[in-house]
């Protein structure tokens, strides 16, 4: 089961992609004084991927004061890194090219009609400093959006 509120999320490391540069990153060492969003893509440079992303950026979740957005996704990180220069997006992500992340939050989905091909669920977790859930939520298919409202709720609350 993906992480829910009240419990403590899986601490990784994978490389932290800024749309220039990538670096091993701990996510217990990026967390923001106030807590973190993590949200798990699908597939950068999809429709879906460039709408939801830009839709953040339109909300100011980059203006979140002490809690920093981070995307989570396959793609590896020149990939990830060129999408977000494309969409001169603000946000930065986590590579996660093995997939081990997204199986640590037991989020892998196979995707039909895409053999051997698997995804994270697309899915938010707004977390504290210490890791712990605030706020989850995990889609029930690949292009329902988050609950933006809830989102902003719960990190206003942290």
């Amino acid at each position: 089961m993906p992480p829910t509120v009240g419990e403590t999320v899986p601490d990784f490391e994978a490389l932290l992609c800024d749309g220039e540069v990538f670096e091993d990153a701990q996510l217990s060492d990026v967390v923001g004084e106030r807590g973190a969003v993590l949200y798990f893509q699908g597939f950068v440079f999809s429709a879906i991927a460039r709408h939801w992303w830009k839709r953040f950026d339109r909300r100011d979740w980059d203006e979140f004061s002490d809690v920093p957005v981070f995307g989570i996704g396959r793609d590896g990180p020149f990939a990830q890194n060129e999408f977000f220069r494309q969409i001169k997006s603000p946000f930065r992500t986590f590579s996660d090219v093995d997939g081990g992340v997204m199986d640590a939050y037991d989020l892998r989905m196979e995707r039909e009609g895409m053999a051997n091909t698997s995804t994270p669920y697309r899915s938010v977790f707004v977390i504290d400093p210490n890791l712990e859930v605030q706020f989850s939520w995990v889609a029930p298919d690949t292009v329902t959006p988050p609950p933006a409202d809830a989102v902003e709720e719960a990190v206003e609350s942290l």
